[in-house]
């Protein structure tokens, strides 16, 4: 009986985390793309939706590279006309964060990004470099070894947060939501 009851302690407060961030304002992140481009999260997305993979540690790189292809075929790949596929009128940014003593290693990383990643996917890279806490708090980071997904809404808002690796159950959650909207 007592495990049951930790078992039913764990899943409520575990789904209360995931959807804790669901209708706040994504925090301000600051970045600079591959293309070396600033940017400033949502304020220069706002108008559309706004799709962010962010990992934090070089164990949730892995998991965070499993969604570049998936995703970047479903919502911008199929953005070029065609009168046979849906099109999406998407952001789309995945956001390795190098934080604390690996703020140094950025520019570096940065540099060899730009040169292995594909020109296109290179588009919808965004590297941070600054402290993590307030992202840990304010969107839940628990797992360092996760990467996060957040689906924002023409404002800026969260309306949908995931983690983990890539799986095609998420993506067509992800893919729903933007097609309700």
């Amino acid at each position: 009986m007592k495990k049951i009851f930790i078992a039913i302690v764990y899943f409520a407060t575990t789904i209360n985390t995931v959807y804790s961030q669901i209708g706040k304002p994504f925090p301000e992140l600051k970045g600079i793309t591959l293309e070396d481009k600033n940017m400033i999260l949502p304020t220069d997305t706002k108008g559309k939706f706004t799709l962010l993979g962010l990992a934090y540690s070089k164990a949730a790189e892995s998991d965070l590279q499993s969604w570049y292809q998936p995703i970047y075929t479903t919502f911008i790949e199929k953005n070029k006309p065609s009168l046979f596929n849906d099109t999406y009128d998407v952001h789309l940014y995945f956001i390795p964060m190098f934080t604390g003593i690996n703020q140094s290693a950025s520019e570096t990383a940065r540099k060899k990004m730009k040169e292995g990643f594909d020109k296109e996917l290179a588009k919808h890279v965004l590297v941070y470099k600054g402290e993590l806490k307030v992202y840990k708090e304010q969107l839940d980071f628990e797992k360092k070894d996760t990467p996060y997904f957040f689906v924002l809404d023409k404002s800026g808002n969260i309306i949908h947060a995931i983690s983990g690796k890539y799986s095609e159950e998420k993506l067509s959650k992800i893919e729903e939501l933007i097609s309700e909207q």
